[in-house]
């Protein structure tokens, strides 16, 4: 056969194939023509229409902007539903049957492979079954002078800096969630905030800002994006990610292995200290589970590892030096969590925080809760339909994906009277709280909820009270310019300024 007859060949199939994938396209959109449309060009469908991490929550905003809160969007030969609808994102959330993430998620798989965010069907399943008492609240009790601690060690670092000078008081909080769920899931220790692990940190944002950039990219797919810059730079960040994983798995073995009778994960569940359960770390239940009477491998541990560093340090920093953003910004109400402060400490604000403390600040709890509903760490979640799903007599063809704005339904106007400003008493509000359980959703909701919530909220509440304790946060005047990436971020950092708080006035 010669070349042109190859060429010739070649085309044919190309064309029948990109053929096949029009039909499955174009039989999706009169399935969903039920949905509002959002105007597209050929081909490339809606991908012009969202303008880049700084322009998306916006851009989203604004395509949502109409009665039904829901359209129908296509980019190139795929489709999907956005949604700020409560009905709708509460019958998505809470259904047993679409529990698969989106392909969307294909761009952190580099680096989380198929751990519990990402991993479906049986695997999921199992890993939730084995992970989930790791976070019992008698195991998280157990971590409470691990935050106290990190949380004093941030203040004194932070008392190195001039007083009422702006800064960014973002680093200071991913040092301090690194060092915390290193700690306490890990258990190893990693002194990020006395300037160790800046590489991993910067790996990090520097995946963090190629995988999110990969989304909105005609070169997603993972045959396409090998031929871009962006793949052989994320190779280089992959490296430092996974080399500190693995570096973390190693020294916990170790120092299991140097024990001088390492007990067993039944014996170490059944050991009592002070009449409660000895503190496990999720590590040591990875190590010593088995799966069909397998032991987890290396690769099955670290994409576990992977996945809660990611989760459990980089959404909670997000949404501390959010809440001390809003708290700068908001005089009264910080006094207000200042006068909680001094009814739960007394003279003594430097004592240890104690877990019944935490239980006690339920003013401060109010505030994370609105700091968390202004600035969700996840601004969406997406999934995809396996088979046809049947929603109010309509249907939802297979393979399309669905992505749920929580941005967009945490201020949503006809939920929350006045949903841009910051009002911790808004939940208080018991009645609107029952009545939209699914309307506040920043660990996401149903089976596939964030299971480190409890954990999140218990550390957050044990640092902001620790700074609100030492210092009074004033206001830098400076706006946050937010980015939609992996985690919510500000683009130029989270500027506040500090200045020594005298606990006695």
């Amino acid at each position: 056969m010669t070349f042109l007859e190859l060429l010739v060949a070649a085309l044919t199939i190309l064309g029948a194939y990109v053929a096949y994938l029009f039909k499955i396209k174009w039989a999706a959109r009169k399935q969903l023509s039920w949905v509002r449309p959002v105007p597209g060009l050929p081909f490339v469908g809606n991908l012009l229409d969202f303008g880049g991490p700084t322009k998306i929550l916006q851009d989203i905003t604004r395509m949502l902007n109409n009665e039904e809160k829901l359209v129908y969007i296509e980019v190139g030969f795929t489709w999907g539903l956005v949604a700020s609808n409560y009905e709708f994102m509460e019958f998505i959330l809470s259904s047993n049957e679409i529990l698969d993430k989106s392909s969307d998620y294909e761009a952190i798989k580099p680096w989380l492979s198929t751990g519990l965010l990402i991993s479906t069907g049986q695997k999921w399943r199992k890993r939730r079954k084995i992970i989930t008492p790791a976070f019992h609240f008698s195991i998280l009790e157990q971590f409470v002078d691990v935050f106290d601690l990190n949380a004093t060690i941030l203040v004194k670092n932070l008392k190195k800096l001039p007083p009422n000078e702006t800064f960014d008081v973002y680093p200071y909080m991913t040092a301090l969630t690194l060092d915390a769920i290193c700690e306490t899931a890990m258990g190893v220790n990693t002194n990020s905030q006395s300037g160790q692990n800046e590489d991993y940190v910067n790996a990090v944002k520097g995946f963090s800002t190629i995988a999110n950039a990969r989304m909105f990219s005609l070169f997603h797919d993972n045959f396409t994006f090998k031929f871009t810059k962006n793949y052989w730079k994320m190779r280089d960040y992959l490296k430092v990610i996974h080399g500190f994983s693995n570096k973390v798995i190693e020294a916990r073995k170790r120092e299991l292995q140097n024990q001088p009778n390492p007990a067993s994960l039944e014996q170490n569940n059944k050991t009592e200290v002070e009449g409660k359960k000895k503190k496990l770390a999720l590590l040591d239940v990875l190590l010593n589970t088995t799966i069909d009477g397998q032991p987890l491998s290396q690769e099955d541990i670290r994409e576990e590892v992977d996945t809660f560093m990611f989760a459990g340090h980089d959404t909670t920093s997000s949404s501390m030096a959010s809440t001390l953003y809003l708290l700068s910004k908001h005089p009264d109400i910080q006094t207000l969590v200042r006068n909680e402060q001094k009814n739960i400490f007394g003279e003594d604000r430097d004592r240890p925080t104690t877990y019944r403390d935490l239980q006690e600040m339920k003013y401060l709890e109010n505030v994370l809760k609105e700091s968390l509903r202004l600035y969700p760490p996840v601004a969406t979640v997406a999934r995809t339909v396996t088979h046809d799903i049947e929603y109010k007599g309509h249907c939802i063809p297979k393979d399309t994906t669905i992505s749920l704005f929580i941005y967009g339904i945490n201020r949503d106007k006809d939920i929350y009277e006045n949903p841009d400003e910051f009002q911790p008493d808004r939940f208080l509000d018991t009645n609107t709280l029952s009545r939209f359980p699914y309307a506040f959703i920043p660990f996401s909701a149903g089976p596939r909820n964030c299971m480190g919530q409890k954990y999140a909220m218990l550390e957050m509440k044990s640092v902001i009270s620790k700074v609100v304790r030492n210092f009074e946060l004033i206001t830098s005047n400076q706006e946050l310019i937010l980015s939609s990436e992996l985690i919510l971020k500000s683009t130029n950092g989270v500027p506040i300024k500090l200045r020594p708080y005298d606990w006695q006035k």
